[in-house]
């Protein structure tokens, strides 16, 4: 990054800390991931030069032929990965795809039947305070106040009365999984359109992991990061025949394609197409199954931990990527002392509102993580238990510094290309280690593990060697 530093020294420097944060820390907000090399290169490519509102084949300027090749690669690639019918990548965000869909099959005020924020669902998902809840009339779902899950039989009652123009399926704190088919029953029963936003669990469908919505539900939408590993964005899939109204001179897919542009956005941005593209092709590969299992593998033993420990978790548990802890109720802080302490031992976590939450969306009594980052930097279960107990031990003790001195000495001190330098506190024992690694922990690559120690009074030295098992592919810093 000679250019920008040269250019923008401040810019530069940001870009350089925030990078360290990533590799030395562990990142477990639930939405975020680390994209390959590759799809960095595309989205920081000459195709953020480029204006091409409209679609390939039927573009408003000129000179768009190789943003034609890029959107349409990134479109086949998607109908392949979820099996769908009609697949727009062009929305930039999450939020402004369910914006889109919403307009392609609604008008202002209809109504919308949805999951509850407090209980998992979205900002989109009907809040008062978002376009959602300001343009439509929204509903809402929850979860039974004993199990934490949610009662299809009560989601098909409220269906039944209030008849809603959009059932809405999908999540952003919902830690089991969604039964897609029952939704599309409902939808099918009383007249409405089964719309289902898996941004957080793309990946999941699309590895076979979690139901794929994409063959029950009319529409679609999805970001392309948190599971799916791609760069910032969204997209919407749907069906092309109109369930709803099949004799209306467009069809759902031509509806949808109309509220993206001209009906909600303006040029695409090309570059970021061209990094979906890349991060589909990465998922049609075997390997992004089994890091999806691992995922899930991931999620359930460090469940599995803080359960062991006392820990409330909303609905006992997890089936998918993500937990969702009741700190207030297990450690008597709230979500956001929970998350200033973990940061200060370089743990990353998001507050987050949890079923009948006693404090606010500011300050609510949850914490919300997840998986998928640690998952691509190669962490498997035994990685799990050791950062189960970092949580309870913080969050037991969030002001002794003391204990959060021990907790961050866990964690990589430095960081070469080939070599990690750690030190510990495990067992009333302090440790410390020299790895060569070849920057196994922030890539994907499976890791062997060998090593030796030696250990007097209160002194334990361990030399450990990582051999790698394939190539790793999963780099943060490029230049390394």
């Amino acid at each position: 990054m000679d250019s920008l530093k040269d250019a923008d020294n401040e810019i530069y420097d940001a870009i350089v800390k925030e990078t360290g944060r990533q590799e030395k820390g562990v990142e477990m907000i639930a939405s975020e991931n680390f994209v390959s090399k590759a799809v960095l290169q595309a989205v920081g490519s000459t195709l953020t030069n480029k204006y091409s509102e409209g679609y390939a084949g039927k573009r408003y300027y000129g000179g768009n032929e190789y943003i034609d090749v890029c959107e349409t690669l990134a479109i086949s690639r998607a109908k392949k990965l979820f099996g769908a019918e009609h697949v727009n990548v062009q929305p930039h965000a999450g939020s402004q795809a369910n914006m889109e869909a919403f307009f392609a099959v609604t008008e202002l005020k209809d109504k919308i039947l949805a999951m509850d924020l407090s209980n998992g669902g979205h900002l989109t998902h009907g809040s008062p305070v978002n376009f959602s809840g300001k343009f439509y009339t929204f509903f809402h779902y929850g979860v039974d106040p004993k199990t934490g899950r949610i009662d299809m039989d009560d989601v098909r009652k409220a269906a039944k009365t209030i008849k809603p123009r959009i059932l809405l399926s999908g999540f952003s704190a919902y830690p089991r999984t969604l039964d897609f088919k029952g939704f599309q029953e409902i939808a099918e029963e009383v007249g409405a359109y089964h719309m289902s936003d898996i941004a957080h669990i793309a990946g999941l469908c699309a590895a076979g992991v979690h139901e794929n919505p994409v063959k029950f539900a009319d529409i679609v939408t999805t970001t392309t990061h948190k599971t799916l590993r791609g760069p910032r964005g969204a997209m919407i899939m749907c069906k092309e025949s109109d369930r709803i109204n099949p004799n209306d001179k467009k069809n759902l897919a031509q509806k949808i394609d109309s509220a993206v542009f001209p009906g909600m956005q303006g040029g695409p941005l090309d570059h970021v197409i061209a990094g979906k593209a890349v991060a589909f092709k990465e998922a049609l590969e075997p390997d992004f199954r089994n890091y999806a299992e691992q995922i899930v593998r991931n999620a359930k033993v460090l469940a599995d931990v803080l359960l062991d420990h006392g820990v409330e978790l909303v609905s006992g548990g997890t089936d998918n990527h993500l937990i969702l802890m009741d700190v207030d109720k297990s450690f008597g802080i709230r979500g956001k002392k929970a998350v200033q302490v973990l940061d200060e031992v370089h743990i990353y976590t998001n507050k987050n509102m949890v079923p009948n939450d006693r404090g606010t969306p500011f300050d609510p009594c949850g914490l919300r993580i997840g998986t998928p980052a640690i998952t691509t930097r190669g962490m498997k279960e035994s990685e799990m238990k050791q950062i189960g107990e970092w949580y309870v031990r913080t969050l037991k003790s969030p002001d002794d510094k003391a204990v959060k001195d021990k907790i961050k000495s866990g964690l990589v001190l430095g960081l070469r290309s080939d070599l990690l330098i750690s030190a510990g506190y495990n067992s009333d024992r302090w440790y410390f280690g020299i790895s060569y690694i070849n920057m196994a922990l922030i890539s994907q690559a499976p890791i062997e593990e060998r090593s030796i120690g030696y250990e007097t009074g209160m002194i334990r030295i361990n030399l450990v060697r990582r051999f790698q098992t394939k190539k790793p592919i999963r780099i943060l810093n490029p230049e390394l």
